[in-house]
């Protein structure tokens, strides 16, 4: 049975949006491809529903579209709701005061692992302007706010990604591609002259242990990311998860910098 992806329904609408996209018989949509459509609005059709469904064609059309139905209203008139719940299916003419958008109007618990992560990732861009501010104050440390900018500035592509249901990608962090940031971290002896992963001490000064401190909420923020797009036996958005993990090793190589005294005093 041959599976519609995602890539193969951007390029066959790329020049319209209908309002429904019929699957041809002995064809099933991937779940990126399914939410694809939801997200646009589209409403799912089948050449040929008389059939019965084979049982991963129940489970991909297990979720409800997100086309909103006509209600019949006292006065005769037609109104649509304005938001559906991701998880029911059910639809909302006004957004209850538990939920908030996962993306367009679709709708989950405040509670949702997605939102969770979302809260994660908003948190620690807040500490990395805190901590920004405080190297700030002891001066001369523009190089490194620099950097710490550039981690930033990743964030908050990531949190705009996440909403949008848009792909993320950056080709380097902090100067550096993916492959030399895995090389710097696990070797910072040979590029910085320093031991890998020295351990955080009052004696090595304040800005080591604000470092550290971003050091750790990145890993956690990691770590609410993987189980913000756990689905079954598989991870979904691994661009996001990759990210977080390379950014993991850019704040390991920036306080590796640090004690080299690539900074300055």
């Amino acid at each position: 049975m041959k599976v519609i992806t995602e890539a193969i329904l951007r390029d066959e609408l790329r020049a319209s949006k209908p309002e429904s996209y019929t699957i041809p018989e002995g064809k099933i949509l991937s779940p990126a491809a399914r939410e694809y459509l939801q997200q646009c609005k589209i409403r799912i059709d089948y050449e040929d529903r008389k059939k019965p469904l084979k049982k991963e064609e129940k489970e991909i059309i297990a979720t409800p579209v997100l086309k909103m139905p006509e209600v019949e209203l006292p006065k005769e008139e037609q109104v649509k709701p304005k938001f559906v719940d991701y998880e029911s299916g059910a639809y909302y003419f006004k957004k209850p005061e538990h939920m908030t958008h996962l993306y367009g109007n679709v709708l989950v618990g405040k509670d949702h692992k997605r939102i969770v992560f979302r809260g994660k990732l908003d948190s620690l861009q807040s500490l990395f302007v805190l901590n920004q501010s405080i190297l700030a104050e002891t001066g001369g440390k523009e190089k490194l706010i620099d950097d710490l900018e550039d981690i930033l500035g990743s964030l908050r592509e990531m949190m705009r990604c996440d909403a949008m249901e848009e792909p993320f990608r950056r080709e380097y962090i902090i100067g550096l591609s993916h492959e030399e940031l895995r090389e710097h971290s696990h070797n910072p002896m040979k590029f910085y002259k320093v031991k890998q992963m020295v351990l955080p001490n009052y004696n090595l000064g304040k800005p080591y242990a604000l470092l550290n401190q971003l050091r750790t909420a990145v890993r956690e923020t990691e770590v609410a990311a993987a189980n913000a797009y756990h689905n079954g036996k598989n991870y979904e958005r691994s661009d996001i998860i990759e990210e977080l993990n390379r950014m993991s090793s850019a704040m390991h190589i920036i306080m590796c910098k640090y004690l080299a005294g690539d900074y300055g005093d």
